[in-house]
């Protein structure tokens, strides 16, 4: 049990808000309703204390720690906290041998729970693997990353994953009203007013964190000088001011969402949504280029011939963002955005490069190249046929004959088929002409 004196209250009281808020039960826990609502699995798994090895991930600030925090508490098992950063499998092994008295002995549960735990090594996840089977160890992983990718699979596929999504909006309110009315923790002796415009910014400047909210409005109340009645008043200017700058958390898993999200929304065509993805991939430190890069590949796999200037706009986007740099590249990258989400679509360009790719890898021995179609820029080719044969198409009407360009072993194969839409129409068009002319029976 933690020892309680003079000191330890006073470190308590100098603690930043967020800290001092941090709930102790599930009644007064925030947010995650989709988990820990009335009836939900872990509110229930909590308070029957028949929780074993979970792991929770989500964005900071969302209630991982906190939740596990008020596990410890509400469950009468004993609980070690580790984190992976600092702690070793030295450590991890005293900690299970604790656990194994405790169960023996006292048939008391042991909760590990191990902030930061994709940090750990395949080397400590192995170590803990035997405790979590034989039940020695309940473990409770907290985590920003998606486990399924940042760790073990042997240690994710013995847990239950709980997944923790950003605050909503009446959240956050809800976390603000607290801590202004809480007289022990919070501000409740003070005299208080918040503008509903300085309520929107706190939760604006918040991107989901709780801890933002708080430590925002706490540099407010704290740096605002009262009015002659004695109340701190906060507006707008004084809420956007203590919270500076929003920040987005971004590692890797969300940017590959926001940039898989970005792309669908190039494909599907709908230029407000790409140009959102867009803003908030830049502002979260996204290199540019990357997006000039997928600008790139979409105009001709979501594009292509049936708007070839589709093309011509991201590469010129891209040489913009190599000549002048952001911020002024951003109206040049947007322009090629809207330029291709409101192009007409084709895939036939990807779709021909795919099958063509496919035979190349897969079609066995080749056939020899067709004699008319072969090389003759050397001297003496006409000695061994090369050439012979090939009717050059431009002495022909339409500058266009029919004759055998395929590999003899593809004969008849077709790899593009020209869609109905934009530019791409005419070409169809086209080969349907053409497609008469080879076979006039038709």
């Amino acid at each position: 049990m933690e020892k309680t004196d003079l000191f330890s209250e006073q470190t308590k009281k100098q603690a930043p808000l967020a800290d001092r808020m941090r709930p102790h039960t599930l009644d007064r826990f925030i947010g995650q309703e989709h988990i820990v609502g009335p009836g939900r699995l872990l509110r229930r798994a909590i308070l029957t204390d028949s929780l074993w090895s979970s792991i929770f991930f989500g964005p900071p600030g969302t209630g991982k720690t906190t939740l596990a925090n008020i596990i410890a508490e509400t469950t009468g098992a004993h609980f070690v906290r580790m984190n992976a950063v600092s702690s070793g499998v030295k450590e991890l092994r005293a900690v299970i041998d604790h656990a194994a008295d405790e169960l023996r002995l006292c048939g008391k549960p042991t909760y590990l729970l191990l902030d930061e735990c994709h940090r750990w090594s395949k080397t400590q996840s192995d170590a803990l693997l035997p405790a979590l089977e034989n039940g020695t160890i309940r473990f409770i992983g907290s985590t920003t990353e998606n486990p399924m990718i940042a760790m073990t699979s042997a240690i994710v596929s013995r847990c239950r994953v709980f997944q923790f999504y950003p605050l909503k909006a009446a959240d956050i309110r809800k976390a603000i009203d607290q801590a202004l009315s809480d007289p022990v923790n919070g501000f409740g002796t003070r005299r208080i007013a918040l503008d509903e415009d300085a309520y929107e910014t706190f939760i604006a400047l918040s991107n989901g964190d709780c801890r933002n909210a708080l430590n925002a409005l706490e540099l407010a109340v704290l740096t605002t000088e009262p009015d002659a009645d004695g109340t701190v008043r906060i507006d707008r200017a004084i809420a956007s001011e203590s919270g500076q700058r929003k920040v987005m958390q971004m590692d890797d898993q969300l940017f590959y969402d926001m940039l898989s999200a970005f792309c669908k929304s190039l494909r599907g065509g709908d230029s407000d949504a790409a140009l959102a993805w867009f803003s908030r991939l830049i502002y979260a430190g996204c290199d540019p280029r990357i997006i000039a890069r997928r600008l790139i590949a979409h105009a001709s796999e979501d594009v292509g011939l049936a708007n070839p200037q589709a093309m011509v706009q991201a590469v010129a986007a891209a040489q913009a963002v190599e000549l002048v740099g952001l911020p002024e590249a951003r109206l040049s990258l947007s322009q090629a955005i809207i330029f291709l989400c409101e192009s007409p679509k084709s895939n036939s360009v990807s779709a021909a490069m795919s099958e063509a790719a496919q035979d190349a890898e897969t079609g066995g021995v080749y056939e020899p190249v067709p004699v008319h179609l072969r090389d003759t820029h050397y001297a003496g080719y006409n000695r061994i046929g090369a050439g012979t044969g090939y009717k050059y198409p431009h002495d022909y009407p339409a500058h266009w004959v029919q004759q055998q360009y395929m590999p003899t072993e593809l004969l008849g194969r077709r790899y593009y088929d020209p869609s109905d839409q934009g530019q791409e129409a005419k070409i169809r068009e086209n080969h349907q002409k053409r497609d008469a002319l080879r076979n006039p029976q038709n």
